[in-house]
């Protein structure tokens, strides 16, 4: 069965092009050019196996759909296109709740691959055959792909709570960043700016961490990647 992908792109110099490849890499695309014709799509949006949003339209960004979407609990995977790489781009995205992230312009053959990258890594819960993961005071509920800390569900995206469930299935044994930048995204990592794992780190941290600057859960091992320590309840 191909998988669908609803576009929200406006550049008409740039749909064409984007379609046919698409296409032709297995995709079924079903086209909008504004924000508020994205929004009408959000009833149906499970009919969807990922959203790709350009960020300026002439009515809004894609942020604002993302977070639409998110609000109403969807876990879809989403990628952003964008002009611009600056952190601040990054940032914004990640944080309105989207999982990855290309600058225009960009090569086809590098979008397609972080699509089935994301599609691929969507279903992570499913792959183990326990259905929860207890160590210390963090608990995730693997089939409704919740996070819990000292009881409390933590407001993850999709993105952090891959990596967290990455991480913790690890606990106390170090994960270098090329492995989690494998697991995660594209098997080559050829396609993955490094950055934007340090912004994911950040972010998780800040939403984990009594305080973020001291983390006691998620460790930087400076030269190697990252740990996640146990922390008694």
């Amino acid at each position: 069965m191909r998988n669908r992908i609803l576009l929200l792109e406006d550049d008409i110099s740039l749909v064409g092009g984007l379609k046919y490849s698409l296409n032709r890499n297995g995709f079924d695309v079903e086209l909008v050019r504004t924000v508020e014709e994205a929004m009408s799509h959000l009833p149906e949006i499970g009919a969807y196996d990922l959203l790709i949003l350009d960020v300026t339209l002439p009515d809004g960004t894609g942020f604002e759909v993302c977070e639409k979407v998110r609000k109403q609990g969807k876990q879809i995977p989403i990628i952003f296109l964008t002009a611009s790489d600056e952190e601040v781009n990054v940032i914004r995205g990640l944080d309105s709740g989207g999982d990855d992230y290309v600058t225009k312009p960009f090569k086809l053959g590098e979008l397609c691959s972080r699509i089935r990258a994301l599609l691929r890594r969507t279903g992570i819960s499913n792959q183990n055959n326990n259905t929860v993961i207890e160590y210390g005071d963090v608990s995730i509920d693997l089939l409704g792909s919740r996070v819990l800390l000292r009881g409390k569900t933590l407001d993850l995206t999709s993105a952090e709570y891959r990596l967290i469930c990455l991480l913790v299935r690890n606990v106390n044994r170090v994960t270098t960043r090329n492995s989690i930048l494998n697991e995660l995204w594209d098997s080559t990592g050829d396609f993955v700016d490094d950055n934007t794992l340090s912004v994911y780190v950040r972010r998780l941290r800040e939403k984990i961490e009594v305080d973020p600057s001291h983390p006691e859960h998620l460790i930087t091992v400076r030269g190697f990647g990252y740990q996640w320590n146990e922390v008694p309840v």
